[in-house]
This record gives C-alpha cells, sequence and structure tokens, in this order.
C-alpha cells in the first residue's frame, strides 16, 4: 500500500467474516450459492412478467424493476468478495471501494423506493379500485420509476464525492466484506463531520421520508379493509398486500437490525454479519415470496418453463 502524506492510498484490506482458512470453503460456497438463487430467481420473475401478457400491469411493472435492482444490489459485492476468497486475497482498490459505495447506496435506496411506490400502487388498487387503471397509467409508471432512478443516483454521486474529500492514514483494514459508508468514514484521519451529517440528513430523508410514506399507504390500506363487509372481501385484499408487506417488513427490520447491532454491540464484526441480511437475505427471498403467495406468477412461471421445454 502507498502513503503520500496521508492522504493518497492505493487499496483497502476487506478482513470478510473469518480469518480462519479451514472456513474459507463453506463460506465461499454458500455466498456462490445464495447468488446463484438469487440472480437465477430475480431473472425468472422478470422473465415471466416480459413474456406473459396477462402480467403486463403496475404491480408486475414495479416488481420486474424491484427484481433487476436487486440482481444488481448483490452483483455489488458477493462477486468481489467470492473473488478474494478464491484468490486468498483481502485487497480491493481505492477506486473500486469508492465505485463500490457508490452502487451500493444506489441500489440499496432504489430498492426503498420501489418498495415505496409498490406500496402507492397498492394503495390506489385496494381504496380507489375503479379509478385504478386511470391513475396508474403508463406514463406515471414510468416517472416514478424515472424519478427514482434520478434522486438515487444524484444521491449516490454525492455520499461518493463526499468520500473522495476524506484522507486515510494507516489503518485502511475495513472490518466488512464489502466498503460500507460508515466503515469508510470512520477509517478516515481527517475531519467527518460533514460527511456524517451529509449520510444521515440522506438517511432520515431517502430512508425515513420512504418509510412514511408506506406507513401511511397502510394505514390508509387497513382503514379500507375494515370497511369491507365480508370476510373473503377482507381477504382477498389483504392477500394482494401480504407479500409487498413481507418484503416490506424483511427489508426495514434487518437493516435497522444492521444499525441497532452496531450501536449496541460497537462492533464491526457483528456489524458485518447483520448487513447480510438485507443485503444477500433480502434479495434472495424476494423472488420466493412473490411466487409461492401468488397465483398469477406461479402460472406465469410454470408457462415459462412450459415454453422453455417445448
Amino acid at each position: 500500500m502507498q502513503t503520500d502524506n496521508a492522504t493518497r492510498i492505493s487499496e483497502f484490506l476487506l478482513l470478510g467474516f473469518s480469518e480462519e482458512p479451514a472456513l474459507q470453503p463453506l463460506i465461499l460456497g454458500l455466498f456462490l450459492s445464495m447468488y446463484l438463487i438469487t440472480v437465477f430467481g430475480n431473472l425468472l420473475i422478470i422473465l415471466a412478467i416480459t413474456s406473459n401478457f396477462h402480467l403486463h400491469t403496475p404491480m408486475y411493472f414495479f416488481l420486474s424493476n424491484l427484481s433487476f435492482v436487486d440482481i444488481c444490489f448483490t452483483s455489488t459485492t458477493i462477486p468481489k468478495m467470492l473473488w478474494n476468497i478464491q484468490t486468498q486475497s483481502k485487497v480491493i482498490t481505492y477506486e473500486g471501494c469508492i465505485t463500490q459505495i457508490y452502487f451500493l447506496i444506489l441500489f440499496a435506496v432504489l430498492d426503498i423506493f420501489l418498495l415505496t411506490v409498490m406500496a402507492y400502487d397498492r394503495f390506489v388498487a385496494i381504496c380507489h379500485p375503479l379509478h385504478y387503471m386511470v391513475i396508474m397509467n403508463p406514463r406515471l409508471c414510468g416517472l416514478l420509476v424515472l424519478v427514482s432512478w434520478i434522486m438515487c443516483l444524484l444521491n449516490s454521486l454525492l455520499q461518493s464525492l463526499m468520500v473522495l474529500r476524506l484522507s486515510f492514514c494507516t489503518n485502511l483494514e475495513i472490518p466488512h466484506f464489502f466498503c460500507e459508508l460508515n466503515q469508510m468514514i470512520q477509517l478516515a484521519c481527517s475531519d467527518t463531520f460533514l460527511n456524517n451529517m451529509v449520510m444521515y440528513f440522506a438517511a432520515v430523508l431517502l430512508g425515513g421520508g420512504p418509510f412514511a410514506g408506506i406507513m401511511y399507504s397502510y394505514s390508509k390500506i387497513v382503514s379500507c379493509i375494515r370497511r369491507i363487509s365480508s370476510a373473503q372481501g377482507k381477504y382477498k385484499a389483504f392477500s394482494t398486500c401480504a407479500s409487498h408487506l413481507s418484503i416490506v417488513s424483511l427489508f426495514y427490520c434487518t437493516m435497522l437490525g444492521v444499525y441497532l447491532s452496531s450501536a449496541a454491540t460497537h462492533s464491526a464484526h457483528s456489524s458485518a454479519t447483520a448487513s447480510v441480511m438485507y443485503s444477500v437475505v433480502t434479495p434472495l427471498l424476494n423472488p420466493f415470496i412473490y411466487s409461492l403467495r401468488n397465483k398469477d406468477m406461479k402460472r406465469a412461471l410454470k408457462a415459462l418453463f412450459v415454453k422453455g421445454t417445448v
């Protein structure tokens, strides 16, 4: 590693989960399996939606975008970790680390925005069913996704540029399996007050804001469902939200768990282990949650496999 006046560095070391050589093949096999299942499962969701005309609706349009973002999300971190294990190296270049931070923030916040848009879609579908296709028209759906991308791209650019202004000293070891923004700021030997302010402000605005929107949407959905007279009608209305609500709960609870565990234990290794839940496990489970609980998706996947075997 090279240093120049404690500012110019060429690489960092990703410590990962364990330095025990005996555990490396197990970690490699486990994460390679999860990565392949995540990519294959989300690709199936995208293919099933695009190939089935009956699924060309706003809900499935947002779901296909979510699956694409999940593939990109896991591809930002896992391949580099697998490569380091395979080559018995812990090195990631300075440029590679900044790039990883940029795309990790981009796709993590995009996940949040898409989940918020999907909550609004469910709110319109249940509370305003007669006007659903008028409100959720293709133009609005495309605009919602486009605005989400633009806001997330600008946020990622800002966060990455803020990291570039930092100076790093001799401790270049990151106790994580990827370059995480908070860990990078903690490693800096220059003033990080502005970085922390920007990071926390973005977390509140782009994390808390969408969460409040999701909660508001579901408060209206619950109110509408309670006014439905028949039990069957209530079940049918709730079942349309169950998959989305499961993913929202999983994503937010695991992400919250990362920061709570980090704050409570002050352990970076504990934070790294907890972050696997929202960065690896949640994208892995999304296809299963949506396909197992959704009859339309089951039929589309079945038709996809039948077409592929013909």
